[in-house]
């Protein structure tokens, strides 16, 4: 697949996750609003910043798209990366509204919702809806290792995982309803959506960390260690490389950029030396296809 194939692959994908995230933000709030459900209206809100999120992927992986200029010799794959560590504060500001709120409502006793059988529909919904853009998200960005497809697949991951924990407090408060139960009992399933809430803002804020930590290592060019070992073993199984060192990896984007210097007796001619150059540049592209890499010949005694 060429390059302009693959970024619109890319943005196709993200271009139907916030659609899905455009559809599941209004019905959340409407029926959190009409219910009072914390659970539904934190819900309401972890779609509304997914609409975002999923905006800024779409933008990022426009930018990502562009080649490289003079001022950026690189290229624009750092987009994706920023777009990633954006979307982990966005997530941070939803986990403390959630957690504020939910603390209130415990502490008050305030705010009870009103149970409907429109919420566990509207969560059933949510979660069908999340699976599969996690499946297409997951499949298009391990196709073209995109970092922001990535963390929308992780992100919205957590959605389904938060959406079952709301669902089982919304039924518990729905339970608490029309069941006659203890007065112990009672309140503690009343208070079961708040709790429920509370439990999806750890699960966010969790996530958040990971991907916060994630896109900041790339952003710092830090080397992925599994990278250097799999390209250290490719190129010394090249006949003739005698060693490998100042390795050097980045990766900005989908892209890895590899620098290296290889070592060869210092009786080769330049052809065989510029020879092994290329053999281990080779050797480089059958684990990173797209990589650029540059490779320096140091001759040994």
């Amino acid at each position: 697949m060429t390059q302009p194939e693959a970024a619109q692959e890319k943005q196709r994908a993200a271009v139907l996750s916030m659609l899905a995230a455009l559809g599941l933000t209004a019905i959340k709030l409407t029926i959190g609003l009409y219910t009072n459900s914390l659970g539904m209206l934190s819900e309401a809100l972890h779609s509304g910043i997914d609409l975002l999120a999923a905006g800024l992927t779409l933008l990022a992986v426009h930018i990502s798209s562009q080649p490289a200029d003079e001022r950026h010799a690189f290229g624009h794959g750092k987009a994706e990366n920023l777009s990633a560590l954006a979307q982990t504060l966005l997530l941070f500001m939803t986990c403390t509204w959630v957690a504020w709120e939910g603390i209130h409502r415990l502490l008050e006793g305030a705010s009870p919702m009103h149970p409907s059988l429109w919420c566990v529909g509207v969560m059933l919904l949510s979660m069908a809806v999340d699976i599969n853009r996690v499946r297409v998200l997951r499949r298009v960005a391990r196709e073209h290792d995109s970092q922001a497809l990535e963390a929308d697949a992780l992100h919205f991951s957590t959605d389904i995982l938060s959406s079952a924990v709301v669902l089982a407090g919304v039924l518990a408060v729905w339970l608490a309803e029309r069941l006659h139960i203890p007065a112990t009992l009672h309140h503690v399933l009343l208070q079961a959506d708040t709790i429920a809430a509370l439990l999806v803002a750890f699960i966010i804020f969790i996530t958040s960390l990971r991907l916060a930590a994630e896109a900041i290592n790339i952003l710092m060019d830090a080397a992925p260690p599994a990278a250097k070992a799999a390209i250290q073993k490719a190129v010394m199984a090249v006949p003739g490389v005698l060693a490998v060192q100042k390795l050097r990896v980045r990766r900005s984007g989908s892209q890895y950029f590899i620098q290296m210097r290889i070592g060869v007796l210092a009786s080769q001619k330049l052809e065989e030396a510029h020879s092994l150059a290329h053999a281990a540049e080779k050797a480089v592209c059958t684990i990173f296809p797209d990589a650029d890499v540059i490779v320096h010949i140091e001759p040994l005694k």
